[in-house]
């Protein structure tokens, strides 16, 4: 596992990618606990659910994305260090996965944010 991330940190786009990745997971992070007291007790997170209060979470379920893009960056840097020696090619694409998710995630939350705001 040492000698992946030495290798690892050769390559510039799984490198910036995963960098890229904690600084979006970061960002989330801060902007969550910035805007936390001002969220109301149920929020609308769920809006694939039918209409009434199936669609409402409790204001500490915003942090359901950020723990998805967490889960998901920490799973392809796993999955990318068995398989970087095999194919360099889906090891980066594992990395710019971690990156769509991970904006993908920063994008919904502050959308949601300033929805409720």
């Amino acid at each position: 596992m040492n000698g992946f991330f030495n290798e690892a940190k050769k390559d510039k786009v799984i490198s910036g990618g995963f960098l890229v990745t904690l600084i979006l997971i970061l960002l989330i992070f801060i902007y969550v606990l910035l805007n936390i007291r001002l969220l109301p007790p149920y929020i609308p997170l769920f809006n694939q659910l039918p209409w009434g209060e199936k669609r409402l979470g409790t204001t500490f379920t915003i942090f359901i994305p950020l723990g998805i893009a967490i889960f998901v960056a920490i799973f392809n840097a796993i999955i990318l260090s068995f398989i970087y020696k095999k194919s360099q090619i889906i090891s980066r694409m594992l990395a710019v996965l971690s990156i769509l998710i991970a904006f993908l995630s920063f994008l919904f939350i502050i959308r949601t944010i300033q929805l409720i705001t």
